[in-house]
């Protein structure tokens, strides 16, 4: 658990175990610890790092605008002050988005990709798209974080077996700060890397939730797109899949990367 210099922030990083570098990249408004069902075993094979991107966690909130190329370049430069010239990267939603954009610009940096619940691209141009983004920034700017949490726990786990989840994820959702988390969200409006696929040439997996946000048909279309990609679907899950089914997601992970 260690604090590091990265351009104008301090980012909070952990990491577990020894071996081949694998890279944690978390969701917005989420952090490293969310990635509790997955350091335990992966850090028995692998040199697990677990970072907080910038505005979230125990990393510096700044005064926004934020972009996920901005969130792309805080973690290279991490990479290089920590000397690693070649990492395995694992993203979660917005975590995806900013490992898309290393894979991009950054493509000796990116031995593997684990690619979870997102799409390539975010648009909010169409009246639908415009409401159900401002109805999220409406629940923050009114009602607060701890709001936001409780709106977004019963769509993340849906089940009545899942309150647990629920409650977990509504206490760390109400632990944001507002500025920063709306600065994170706005940097996903219209954000694509649609156009770029092509260019990311490391092995590929996306991990697609069939009750995730983003229908698993746009993730087939897009995966045809990355030359080196393939997906990989898992039923009866929705967007936080690494904690409503971290037995079935931890597999397809360790598999993919035991074979690259």
């Amino acid at each position: 658990m260690s604090i590091i210099k990265v351009s104008n922030i301090e980012m909070y990083y952990e990491i577990h175990g020894e071996g081949e570098p694998l890279l944690l990249i978390h969701g917005l408004g989420s952090s490293s610890r969310d990635w509790e069902y997955q350091i335990p075993q992966f850090s028995k094979l692998y040199k697990v790092i677990a970072i907080d991107l910038r505005g979230h966690g125990k990393t510096s909130k700044p005064k926004g605008p934020y972009s996920i190329r901005g969130f792309a370049d805080d973690v290279a430069l991490f990479l290089e002050a920590l000397n690693i010239k070649n990492v395995n990267i694992l993203g979660l939603s917005m975590g995806t988005a900013t490992g898309f954009e290393l894979a991009i610009n950054y493509p000796d940096l990116v031995k593997s990709l684990i690619a979870v619940n997102m799409s390539a691209k975010l648009s909010v141009k169409t009246f639908a798209e415009k409401k159900q983004f401002f109805l999220r920034v409406a629940i923050v700017k009114l009602l607060g974080m701890k709001k936001m949490g409780e709106f977004l726990a019963p769509r993340l786990f849906p089940f009545p077996e899942q309150e647990d989840l629920r409650k977990k994820v509504a206490i760390r959702w109400a632990e944001n700060e507002k500025k920063s988390y709306l600065s994170a969200f706005h940097s996903l409006k219209n954000w694509s890397v649609e156009e770029e696929l092509h260019k990311i040439t490391c092995p590929t997996i996306v991990i697609a939730s069939d009750g995730d946000y983003t229908p698993v048909e746009i993730k087939e279309e897009y995966v045809k797109k990355i030359p080196n990609g393939q997906i990989s679907i898992i039923k009866n899950s929705h967007h936080a899949v690494p904690m409503e089914k971290p037995e079935e997601f931890n597999k397809i992970v360790l598999d993919f990367l035991k074979g690259i």
